[in-house]
């Protein structure tokens, strides 16, 4: 099961190519795709490309990804990556009232 997630990750990542910072992506596909505790930095960068990151001293990452919420604003959709290259935990940020 893992290794076909991991296959159809680095199918959809060579399908839309290297990612600028600040990547926006359809919230629901990131809410499929990421599982803490099962997907890593590599199937990250597979499927979505780089994205604005945050490293801590303790070697935890931050990565931020944009998802269109209408009205021209965004979401944001924050994963924490463990130093084992683990997603630890996400969290969504609805965008603020206008």
């Amino acid at each position: 099961m893992k290794q076909a997630l991991f296959a159809a990750l680095l199918l959809a990542g060579c399908a839309t190519g290297s990612a600028p910072p600040g990547t926006q992506v359809a919230a629901e596909r990131l809410q499929q795709t990421i599982v803490p505790g099962s997907t890593t930095k590599a199937q990250l960068l597979a499927a979505f490309g780089p994205t604005k990151s945050v490293v801590f001293d303790r070697g935890f990452e931050a990565w931020v990804y944009q998802a269109p919420a209408g009205g021209g604003r965004f979401a944001e959709f924050v994963v924490l990556i463990n130093p084992a290259g683990l997603v630890a935990k996400t969290r969504t940020r609805d965008p603020a009232s206008p």
